[in-house]
């Protein structure tokens, strides 16, 4: 089967510009949304959107002040801040109807919208995300959250020690390409932008009680796939996303660390395609 191609162009939500990622049939009403993490871009999920992009509209950006986005000083870069922004996307793309495929961080931006519009969201697929509960930050964003000592692991992040860092608990290994473009990526603002972050959500446990009282209700469709090795979320809490999806269909990926659709692309995809087909409108 031929490769869907991929096409890009600059979408802009007030005032803050970022490049949109699309494959599939433009314009209809419902799409398959994909959101990145930290410190990603809407490029991690290229594999992906053009698979999805055969059968569905499928589409991802870049969230403010990550890869290729505009990244202001004054943007709230908190999880209000990013589903604002996430909300204000989806209308101007017309989206009634969403499918939402989320990694890390984006898993709080995106839920956080389908918490605030269930009419509209329509299932789950949470890679190496969700509703956290009982979670304790990992170490390296404890360091963020620090002031001063998150300023200072900023400055001294090198290439040689991104790559160092990212490689931990990624059994499989991930591709250089994938390191060096998130690297070229992260430059001061992108920096500032995660300590912000970070520091706005230290209180993770409250967030995710009240988003899955909030979701649980809806009994929406959800799959789960998580990297066995994940160091930064423990694999432990994929089988405990019923907490807020309670017909969730959960998948570990035993070779996989924090990226599953990185390092397990073939698998990742095939598991998340099944699932789209399943609950896609045809």
């Amino acid at each position: 089967m031929s490769r869907t191609l991929v096409s890009t162009r600059r979408l802009t939500v007030g005032g803050i510009s970022t490049p949109l990622r699309e494959a599939g049939p433009a314009g209809d009403r419902e799409a398959v949304v994909f959101f990145h993490g930290n410190p990603g871009s809407g490029a991690d999920w290229d594999g992906l959107l053009a698979r999805t992009g055969r059968f569905a509209r499928a589409i991802a950006w870049d969230a403010p002040g990550f890869g290729q986005a505009d990244k202001p000083r004054d943007f709230p870069h908190t999880v209000d801040g990013h589903t604002d922004y996430v909300a204000g996307a989806l209308d101007a793309l017309g989206v009634e109807r969403a499918h939402l495929v989320m990694h890390d961080f984006g898993g709080a931006w995106g839920l956080a919208w389908a918490a605030a519009h269930p009419e509209r969201f329509a299932s789950a697929v949470l890679v190496d995300t969700g509703a956290l509960i009982g979670y304790r930050w990992h170490r390296l964003a404890r360091v963020w959250q620090a002031p001063g000592l998150g300023e200072l692991f900023m400055a001294g992040t090198t290439r040689p020690a991104f790559r160092a860092i990212l490689g931990i608990g990624n059994p499989s290994g991930l591709p250089r390409e994938f390191l060096d473009r998130m690297y070229d990526d992260f430059d001061r603002d992108t920096r500032r932008a995660v300590l912000r972050l970070y520091r706005s959500a230290r209180d993770i446990e409250d967030f995710s009680r009240r988003l899955s009282t909030s979701l649980r209700p809806l009994r929406r469709p959800a799959l789960v796939v998580w990297g066995a090795h994940d160091p930064y979320l423990p694999v432990t809490h994929a089988r405990r996303q019923d907490v807020a999806f309670p017909d969730v269909e959960a998948h570990v990926l035993d070779h996989s660390g924090h990226w599953p659709f990185v390092d397990s692309p073939d698998r990742c995809a095939t598991l998340v395609s099944d699932f789209l087909h399943r609950h896609l409108r045809h």
